[in-house]
């Protein structure tokens, strides 16, 4: 995103905006009062050590936590008290830290799955294949392959879930978060674990993502130099509290953030 883009966005109604979250387990805080903004178009990262709260501010996103306080508000709206179906309708989406693909299913038909909110055809119609059912599958058909050909996955189509390397069931993991057509993708980790060619990868199809397909995004990554090569704005947290949130210049120089990584900035930020 250009600086003009940034400042121009900056003035509208944030996609995204958490009001004051706060969220406990019994006697354990895990998040205190953590709010941020996301821009329409923007990359988006929420970082943070291990155990920050990183995940549970996507859970309260997602709908899979409800927090003690706070509000969550997606493209103006109230969202705090909707299921996560009903989040997943309005436009958001996201992928799973540790994977959580139908390892005994094909590629495509778990890419299909993620086409559930936009079949519309009832059980009797779907059971039997009639007309109107045949014709929504072709549609969400049309999806789903143009998803395969956009993250270059055309040679696993086929192939079972759980057979596959575990770079190319992330990039399925996308994929199938990118078929529910999302105007937000929230992206828990989503290099953890690869090598340096896949970590690339993933790197330039979220810039795809954002570019091509006209999707704001939110993602959670410790590899520092991703995040700092491909993210418009940071929102850093430790102990869940928000520590800063600025471009990635001014949480590089933010004195807060390199003190919880326990790091000097050359080494914590790889400059």
């Amino acid at each position: 995103m250009t600086a003009a883009a940034v400042s121009a966005t900056a003035t509208a109604t944030p996609i995204l905006e958490l009001q004051d979250i706060s969220l406990h387990f019994g006697g354990i805080t895990a998040l205190d009062g953590v709010g941020f903004t996301v821009n329409r178009g923007e990359i988006f990262a929420v970082i943070g050590p291990n155990g920050a709260g990183k995940t549970s501010v996507f859970n309260c996103i997602s709908g899979l936590y409800h927090p003690a306080r706070g509000k969550i508000l997606f493209e103006g709206n109230d969202i705090t008290g909707l299921t996560p179906a009903r989040r997943a309708r309005l436009g958001l989406a996201r992928s799973f830290q540790n994977i959580e693909l139908f390892k005994g299913m094909t590629v495509i038909d778990n890419l299909m799955l993620g086409r559930h909110i936009h079949m519309k055809t009832g059980l009797l119609t779907g059971g039997l294949f009639l007309g109107p059912a045949r014709r929504e599958e072709i549609r969400n058909r049309k999806v789903v392959e143009e998803i395969i050909d956009f993250l270059e996955i055309q040679a696993i189509r086929q192939k079972v879930v759980g057979t596959l390397a575990y770079g190319l069931q992330k990039r399925v993991e996308l994929g199938r978060a990118l078929a529910l057509e999302p105007r937000v993708l929230l992206l828990d980790e989503p290099m953890a674990g690869m090598n340096a060619e896949e970590t690339e990868d993933m790197a330039r199809f979220v810039l795809d993502i954002s570019e091509e397909r006209d999707t704001t995004i939110v993602l959670i990554e410790h590899d520092m130099g991703v995040v700092m090569d491909i993210c418009d704005r940071i929102c850093a947290i430790d102990f869940g509290v928000k520590l800063a949130e600025g471009t990635p210049a001014e949480i590089q120089a933010n004195p807060s953030v390199v003190s919880a990584y326990l790091g000097e900035t050359d080494v914590l930020f790889n400059i």
